[in-house]
């Protein structure tokens, strides 16, 4: 049965290479640039474990995906254009999703969603405009499609609200 636990340093090797994978699903879908240049470094991983803030959706003792997870004010989604979240309430956020290559079409994505979901009832994620599969996983499981945010570095992701 899929369950949802906290990563540990142990996992490190096995994360990676489950980003890497995803890396080269989202090149073979059309999505050539986002999580360029090796993004997600290692060491922004190892600093969201030590954290607490990194999870992994498990099955019989196999990491299918990976993702972060927080309950908290995420800076970037401050400000959103070309629409409006859904609501301006506490929420958490969910990031760097990524599902192992064998794991793809079982409904990982779907169960992470939900799993943070039942945590928290409204939440927030973002991501590229080239990235249709999750774009689709997303809108499956509820999401709404609020608007435009901008990271840091000045890149453009479409922002998704999941409420109750």
């Amino acid at each position: 049965m899929k369950h949802i636990e906290k990563a540990t340093p142990a996992s490190l090797d096995t994360i990676m290479k489950i980003y890497e994978d995803a890396r080269a699903y989202m090149r073979a879908t059309g999505n050539a640039t986002q999580w360029a240049g090796g993004y997600p470094a290692e060491s922004l991983i190892r600093e969201d474990i030590e954290r607490g803030n990194f999870y992994l959706c498990m099955e019989d003792g196999e990491i299918l995906g990976v993702f972060y997870y927080a309950e908290e004010n995420d800076p970037t989604y401050d400000v959103i254009y070309d629409g409006a979240w859904q609501n301006d309430k506490p929420y958490a956020v969910i990031h760097r999703i990524a599902v192992s290559r064998d794991s793809h079409g079982k409904g990982v994505a779907a169960f992470i969603f939900d799993s943070c979901f039942a945590r928290f009832p409204n939440l927030k994620i973002d991501t590229h405009r080239d990235n249709l599969p999750m774009q689709r996983a997303l809108e499956k499981r509820g999401f709404v499609r609020c608007g435009i945010i901008h990271l840091a570095n000045g890149d453009e992701r479409i922002a998704f609200q999941r409420v109750s």
